[in-house]
C-alpha cells in the first residue's frame, strides 16, 4: 500500500497540478475525480473531503460505500483511504492538511478533539443544501486565500475558516443523528443486546471486560460514531453505559446469589478487585462492602 509524507507526491501520483503549498493543498473535483486510480493508500495528512457521488465505490477505514447527495467525509494521518471509477456530479473538493501545517496553532490539539475523524465505515456527513452552502462559503475564503501570495498570516486565517468547517460539521452531525432518530434508536437497542448477549454466553468470565471497539464492530460502526450517537442519544457514552450495565449486574449478583465481592467482581470479567470496586463506588455512591452490608441490615 502507497504511503505518502508529502503533497507534492500525492498531486503528482494524482495528476493534480502542484500545491501552492507543501503542507496545504486544495483539489476541486468535477466529474471525474479518483485518487489513487483505485488503490488505497495512506498519508501523513488531514484529508477534508466534500462530493456527490454519481457512480463508484469510496473506500473510507474499513469498508466501502457510495453517495448519492452531497457527503463530507474526514480522514487523519495514516488512516486508509482510496477510491474505485469514481464519477462525481456537479463540483466538490478536497482539503489536505500536512500535520506539519498544524504546528504551533491551536488546531493542532483541537483537532483531535473532533471524533469523526475517526468514523471509519459508511458514517458520512449528508448535508441538506444549505448546510452544502455554507460549507462551500467557507472553503472558497480558504480558496481565496491559499492563491493570494500567501504570507506571514496566510497560515493562520486558512487555519480559521479550516476551524469553521469542522465546527459546522461538528453541528451537522448532531443534526444527522436527530434527524435519524429511528435508526439511532435501534443502535441503542441493539447496543444493550450485544451486551447483554456478552454477559449470558459466559464471555465476561472467558473474554474479560467488554471493549467500545468489540461492541462497534458487532454493531458494524466504528467506536467513535458509536460513542457519539449514544451520547447524543442517552446521554452517555459508549464506556459509561457498559459500566452502568456491569455495576447493575454487580448489584444484581450481590443482592441474589451467595458471592463474595471477589467473586462477583471475577464472574463480571474483573481481575483486578481495587478497579472493580473504584468503580461500583463511582456508579452507586457505595462500596461493595458497604452495599453488601446495607443489604444484611
Amino acid at each position: 500500500m502507497k504511503h505518502y509524507k508529502n503533497l507534492i507526491d500525492l498531486h503528482s501520483a494524482n495528476n493534480f497540478a502542484p500545491p501552492e503549498n507543501p503542507l496545504i493543498s486544495l483539489v476541486i473535483c468535477n466529474g471525474i475525480c479518483s485518487e489513487n486510480a483505485g488503490m488505497s493508500y495512506t498519508g501523513d495528512f488531514y484529508r477534508i473531503g466534500l462530493k456527490k457521488i454519481k457512480s463508484g465505490e469510496m473506500i473510507y477505514g474499513k469498508t466501502k460505500y457510495d453517495h448519492n447527495s452531497g457527503s463530507m467525509s474526514f480522514v487523519k494521518p495514516r488512516q486508509i483511504v482510496g477510491a474505485s471509477d469514481v464519477e462525481a456530479q456537479g463540483e466538490g473538493f478536497f482539503i489536505y492538511l500536512h500535520e506539519d501545517f498544524l504546528n504551533g496553532s491551536y488546531l493542532h490539539a483541537d483537532i483531535k478533539k473532533y471524533n469523526y475523524f475517526d468514523y471509519e465505515t459508511s458514517e458520512a456527513l449528508y448535508l441538506s443544501p444549505r448546510e452544502e452552502q455554507i460549507i462551500w462559503e467557507l472553503y472558497h475564503k480558504i480558496e481565496t486565500e491559499y492563491y493570494n501570495n500567501q504570507d506571514e498570516y496566510s497560515n493562520e486565517i486558512m487555519i480559521a475558516q479550516v476551524t469553521s468547517i469542522l465546527k459546522y460539521a461538528q453541528r451537522f452531525y448532531k443534526r444527522q443523528f436527530i434527524n435519524r432518530k429511528e435508526l439511532s434508536g435501534k443502535t441503542v437497542t441493539r447496543f444493550n443486546e450485544v451486551l447483554s448477549e456478552y454477559l449470558e454466553n459466559g464471555k465476561l468470565t472467558n473474554h474479560g471486560l467488554p471493549t467500545v471497539n468489540s461492541l462497534a464492530d458487532k454493531l458494524n460502526v466504528s467506536s467513535g460514531y458509536l460513542s457519539d450517537l449514544l451520547k447524543q442519544e442517552t446521554g452517555k457514552t459508549a464506556i459509561e453505559l457498559i459500566h452502568l450495565f456491569l455495576m447493575s449486574e454487580a448489584k444484581n449478583i450481590l443482592k441474589g446469589e451467595d458471592k463474595s465481592i471477589t467473586e462477583t467482581a471475577f464472574a463480571l470479567g474483573f481481575d483486578n478487585l481495587p478497579y472493580f470496586s473504584r468503580l461500583f463506588k463511582r456508579e452507586t455512591g457505595l462500596s461493595p462492602r458497604q452495599f453488601k452490608k446495607q443489604l444484611l441490615n
